[in-house]
């Protein structure tokens, strides 16, 4: 993802026209922040994510809480964010979560930008405009649609029962505000994937996590830094689907799988007796086993044979860097 300080912008054709929206489009695009961290060198997510992260988040509250994508805060340590008129505050990380993929941030100083009204996604339908907005205003967001609701499994152990497809993508879409049809938010920009069309071309679209998954939990992140949930077990192993089998793409550094035996390009056929074809059965069948901590029991391909292997889960909460308050 490109540094937020570069002098781009988006074509004139995919910048939302202001005369196209029943609501005050600027005043809503005011809203959203640019956001950048820093992440210690040893922290656990800095080997896949980096130390240096950037993108954007939305003020949702008059008290200066920012909703973001919780990868690009995980373990940091400095934060600031930086509003359309150029004007720097200094954050802290108040939470994140990694069942719903949300960050939450507390600005440290006035942003003096008006608050995104948080919206209701379930109410968007396929086909509806959409604004997904960065820090910068028109220029720097995409007039696009709704183009899928539907399921979405990520290769890091991440499961979104619905999530939200828009078209055209963004390509600075991490921590990118979803504003629907009432200039109300309906998600946060996560990914941007690619999809195959009816003439054998690729679409890139980007991945919305609708922001309903975070009402419920919003008072315990605010309070407690987590939702008050009993923590998923974790293996540490990033997989991928294929004809359909689940197959293991790599492992996190000294993780509970890598330590149980698993290895990259193992096929995994079943957790405890019951077969996975897809990475959300994988990941299903895993989560019902239990918390944090349970035996996971699987039935593993590799090299022509056939064999199990038990996995001893861990809440990886416990290897991240809790955030430090200023």
């Amino acid at each position: 993802m490109a540094a937020l300080n570069e002098d781009w912008k988006m074509p004139a054709a995919l910048q939302p026209n202001p005369n196209t929206y029943a609501y005050d489009l600027d005043r809503a695009l005011s809203s959203v922040v640019g956001l950048s961290s820093r992440v210690p060198a040893d922290a656990f997510t800095a080997e896949i994510l980096g130390t240096e992260r950037a993108g954007y988040g939305a003020l949702i509250r008059e008290d200066g809480l920012v909703l973001t994508i919780g990868y690009l805060v995980t373990e940091a340590e400095d934060v600031w964010l930086t509003t359309n008129a150029g004007r720097a505050v200094p954050a802290h990380v108040l939470a994140y979560d990694q069942v719903s993929g949300f960050g939450l941030i507390q600005a440290l100083g006035r942003l003096n930008i008006p608050v995104l009204p948080i919206g209701d996604p379930s109410r968007a339908m396929v086909g509806e405009d959409v604004v997904l907005a960065g820090m910068g205003g028109r220029t720097r967001s995409v007039a696009a649609q709704i183009v899928a609701r539907q399921e979405f499994a990520g290769y890091w152990e991440y499961l979104l029962d619905e999530a939200i497809f828009t078209s055209p993508a963004h390509p600075l879409w991490g921590g990118a505000a979803l504003i629907g049809s009432g200039g109300e938010l309906l998600g946060i920009g996560s990914l941007q994937l690619h999809q195959a069309t009816a003439g054998g071309e690729t679409q890139p679209l980007n991945m919305i996590v609708p922001v309903d998954l975070l009402t419920p939990i919003l008072d315990d992140m605010t309070r407690l830094g987590r939702p008050n949930r009993a923590a998923r077990p974790w293996l540490g192993l990033y997989a991928s689907e294929s004809g359909n089998k689940v197959v293991v793409i790599g492992l996190a550094t000294d993780g509970p799988a890598s330590q149980g035996g698993v290895e990259a390009g193992d096929t995994v056929l079943a957790v405890s007796g019951r077969a996975v074809g897809s990475l959300a059965s994988f990941f299903r069948r895993v989560w019902a086993l239990g918390e944090a901590g349970v035996d996971v029991p699987l039935t593993i391909h590799r090299g022509g044979r056939t064999f199990e292997l038990c996995v001893t889960s861990v809440d990886r909460n416990q290897l991240l860097k809790v955030p430090r308050l200023h």
